[in-house]
């Protein structure tokens, strides 16, 4: 039986490199069809965040920006959608304004409204969210919705102009809103509304950022300027741990958890294999 053993993690240790990568894909497409769910334990940012949007008083204004396109919709859309799910779900008549410093970030938040505030919840369009869009200008964005928003959006995505729409009614400028929620993959995006938005006006705000720039933005949430952090995937899948929905952060982390073990797995047995061999070769040497 031993010997088998042996013989075995030999031919696992050999296995052709194509057949690991195969195993690999299969291993983490399994997890993002069916949902393993892995346990999760949320993080104390990623509480903060969930503590805040459940302590908005209600009809509360809430400024969701998005700041991430494709490449980083992994990381970034599974906040979004939480995020989204979370604000209506409470059915405290909430309001979600929508703008884009990334012309991508567009795209991502139609999707993620389609997906919950349509679909899920059936809510209005101009009642209940409202999607202002992308502006060109970076940080000149952040700097003209806080001075004059009717000023740089004389319409919303549609076409629609904005005294036309119910809910637009007296906001003028940032600090109207109640709470700012930045979903973003790098420039522009966080920092900048710290800098120009948040801490001029004193609105609260959290966000969600790519793992990469987690460190980058922890003094500010150390600070206090930011009102939690949701960092990276693994920021995502505790969101959607607290609100009680499984999504793609769920299944993300599942497939991860599962793609590293099966790395690790590798790993040790490549070593085992190449320490018996050794072994065997010094016996072989010795007689």
């Amino acid at each position: 039986m031993m010997n088998y053993l042996i013989e075995l993690i030999l031919k696992l240790a050999k296995v052709d490199r194509r057949w690991i990568f195969l195993i690999i894909g299969i291993v983490v497409l399994i997890p993002l069809i069916y949902p393993l769910a892995l346990p999760i334990r949320p993080g104390k940012d990623s509480k903060e965040v969930y503590d805040f949007v459940e302590g908005l008083d209600d009809s509360s204004k809430v400024l969701l920006s998005c700041e991430y396109g494709p490449s980083t919709k992994p990381e970034i859309h599974p906040m979004v959608t939480s995020l989204l799910h979370h604000l209506f779900s409470l059915d405290r008549g909430h309001k979600v304004y929508v703008v884009c410093l990334w012309p991508d970030g567009q795209f991502m938040a139609e999707e993620a409204l389609e997906e919950v505030a349509e679909k899920r919840f059936g809510l209005t369009y101009g009642e209940d969210y409202v999607m202002l869009g992308f502006r060109p200008g970076n940080e000149a964005v952040v700097k003209g919705i806080v001075s004059d928003l009717r000023k740089l959006y004389t319409i919303d995505a549609k076409g629609t102009k904005i005294e036309d729409i119910p809910m637009m009614k007296g906001i003028n400028r940032f600090e109207d809103f109640d709470f700012l929620f930045s979903g973003s993959a790098g420039y522009p995006g966080t920092t900048e509304w710290v800098q120009f938005a948040a801490d001029p006006t004193s609105v609260p705000m959290s966000t969600g950022t790519t793992s990469i720039q987690v460190n980058e933005m922890m003094p500010y949430v150390l600070g206090g300027q930011i009102k939690g952090i949701l960092a990276g995937m693994p920021g995502a899948a505790e969101y959607e741990e607290l609100i009680g929905v499984k999504g793609i952060g769920t299944s993300g982390m599942d497939a991860q958890s599962v793609a590293h073990f099966v790395i690790v797995l590798f790993i040790f047995l490549g070593n085992l294999g190449y320490f018996i061999e050794r072994k065997r070769s010094k016996k072989h040497q010795g007689s």
